[in-house]
């Protein structure tokens, strides 16, 4: 088992930045692939980052692209997301999770590839 928290939201104007973090435990999180998923309000959840067990390798939803880094620090089984010049669109919940998936794998991009999943963290941009 791994459990997930994330922190970091919060309010924020439109153009503004935010650091989500996400901080696992019950075991290493070098061994899995992480992402960040997103639902806003009365959506389905979508995919927003993912990022491979070394770090080499991240890929992004095209509305995040050149907005959101994701990093990771195993030494402290921590996965980050900077999102910066935030839009009221990226307004929902962000969740980071686990995947035993490939990474090239066409289910590290869908909610039903991840295993295991943090409470969720609301982020909102005013416009």
């Amino acid at each position: 088992q791994v459990q997930l928290v994330e922190s970091g939201g919060g309010l924020v104007q439109a153009g503004g930045s935010l650091r989500l973090s996400c901080t696992a435990s019950g075991r290493t999180i070098s061994n899995y692939h992480m992402g960040w998923f997103c639902q806003a309000p009365g959506k389905e959840r979508k995919f927003v980052t993912l990022i491979s067990r070394s770090g080499g390798s991240t890929d992004y939803a095209d509305s995040v692209k050149g907005r959101f880094t994701i990093s990771r620090e195993n030494a402290k089984n921590t996965v980050y997301l900077q999102m910066n010049n935030l839009k009221p669109e990226d307004t929902g919940v962000y969740y980071c999770a686990v995947t035993r998936r490939a990474y090239s794998s066409s289910y590290a991009k869908s909610v039903s590839g991840y295993d295991y999943w943090g409470q969720g963290t609301q982020v909102t941009v005013s416009s």
